[in-house]
């Protein structure tokens, strides 16, 4: 299994992190693999969008649409 080593990490990160993952009853290795594991399975923002894209052109609706419906809504609101 690959292994991450994090250099220069601020004394009060690595305070914070072992006081969370003693909060668990985790080791500092188990806690930050099982809060890696979660970040690396997050979309990025980029396919957060493109799904959304894909939902909209599966609707029939664009892109620009769903921009003016949001901005009328704001004007609205306000």
């Amino acid at each position: 299994m690959p292994n991450v080593l994090v250099r220069d990490l601020p004394a009060p990160v690595h305070a914070a992190l072992l006081a969370r993952a003693a909060g668990e009853g985790r080791s500092l290795q188990q806690y930050l693999t099982a809060e890696l594991t979660r970040l690396a399975s997050r979309p990025t923002n980029a396919e957060l969008f493109d799904r959304i894209q894909g939902r909209a052109e599966r609707a029939g609706v664009s892109a620009a649409e769903i921009l003016n419906e949001v901005r009328s809504g704001r004007d609205r609101a306000q």
